[in-house]
């Protein structure tokens, strides 16, 4: 028998994954008063239901707190399988922030559940997720949103908050403002943004910085920003997203703590000026970690997967759908997902800079 949440005002959210932006948004949103549940697999159940959650959110100074937040298992639910956690519902909305590559597999066994599932918040990154999620569930059951500020994980169900940004939701769901309300008295910092495309181009924007370049040449942000040849290279990237997003009569947005309207003027900047701008919104976007597609690409098990093609290939498909040649975006898109497949060696990049560039030279 399912035993209910314990009593509260707030909202009812099902989360889908206890991962980092999992832990951070649910656990916050817990310590506002709401009820929550997780879908996880089961050796994370497992652990979460015996040792619960731990948040360090001490940079935040709105809390007044020193110490880390502990989340006891009896303040929230989490569950192996989805029809297990639809017996705490009904819910009000369920936060989806998965890996772009991982979308459509989750919809598959999303569908048999379609109409006890409440509206999906979707936070992951890339500009296709929600469409993905609309065709199985219907558009009414998607809310477009996005998440700037940046998460550590230190374990399961242990998070460290390491840049304090906010999170974007679009207008137009009729859940959206009492979303906004609800994700705010939780300290994240939440914002309406009133045109969702131009919300998650803008995103996807700031998450193409240094990203394949890291991963196909094996050197850190820095390094990349440093040689100037690869600089003008990412550069000429952004200028190709720009031109699609302009092709689509899409507004470069600034999101929660993230000046994307200066990104994009940078572009118009001569290279020597506009480099120590974007160095700096290269470095302190992502703290001390390497790049995501570097983190995919390089991991001990790796997955064989990267979300190059969700984003950077995005920008490629959109391009040739409104004739906008997009030559830079298709070389590293092309080329990690080789790398991803073991088509070609790790090695044969590494660390050389000038056999990518006369790739797209050739």
């Amino acid at each position: 028998m399912v035993q209910p949440l314990s009593n509260s005002s707030g909202m009812k959210f099902l989360i889908f994954g206890a991962g980092a932006i999992g832990t951070y948004i649910g656990g916050s949103l817990a310590l506002a008063g709401n009820q929550v549940v997780f879908v996880e697999q089961q050796n994370m159940v497992n652990e979460l239901r015996e040792k619960g959650l731990r948040l360090d959110l001490t940079i935040d100074e709105r809390r007044q707190t020193k110490d880390a937040f502990s989340i006891a298992p009896r303040a929230f639910a989490i569950e192996p399988s989805l029809e297990e956690a639809l017996k705490f519902g009904p819910f009000d909305v369920a936060i989806f922030a998965l890996k772009s590559f991982d979308t459509i597999p989750a919809m598959e066994g999303l569908k048999p559940f379609a109409e006890k599932l409440p509206p999906i918040l979707c936070l992951s990154n890339g500009v296709e997720n929600e469409q993905s999620i609309a065709r199985v569930l219907g558009a009414d059951k998607v809310i477009y949103g996005t998440v700037t500020t940046a998460i550590g994980r230190r374990g399961a169900g242990d998070i460290v908050l390491e840049k304090l940004r906010g999170v974007g939701v679009a207008a137009g769901h009729p859940l959206s403002e009492k979303l906004v309300s609800a994700l705010d008295k939780a300290y994240l910092k939440c914002r309406l943004y009133p045109d969702a495309h131009s919300m998650k181009w803008s995103k996807m924007l700031t998450n193409l910085i240094a990203n394949p370049t890291s991963a196909i040449l094996n050197m850190t942000a820095a390094q990349v920003f440093a040689n100037k040849d690869l600089y003008k290279l990412e550069i000429e990237m952004l200028k190709e997203c720009l031109a699609v997003m302009k092709a689509q009569n899409l507004e470069v947005s600034d999101l929660p703590g993230t000046p994307v309207k200066a990104l994009a003027f940078a572009t118009k900047l001569p290279l020597w000026l506009s480099r120590p701008f974007l160095s700096r919104a290269a470095g302190s976007g992502r703290g001390a970690k390497m790049p995501s597609f570097h983190i995919d690409l390089y991991a001990p098990r790796g997955r064989g997967q990267s979300e190059v093609k969700f984003l950077h290939g995005a920008v490629v498909r959109e391009g040739k759908a409104r004739g906008i040649p997009t030559p830079v975006n298709a070389l590293l898109t092309n080329t990690l997902i080789a790398l991803t497949k073991k088509e070609i060696p790790l090695e044969e990049y590494a660390g050389k800079p000038e056999k990518l560039l006369s790739k797209l030279a050739g």
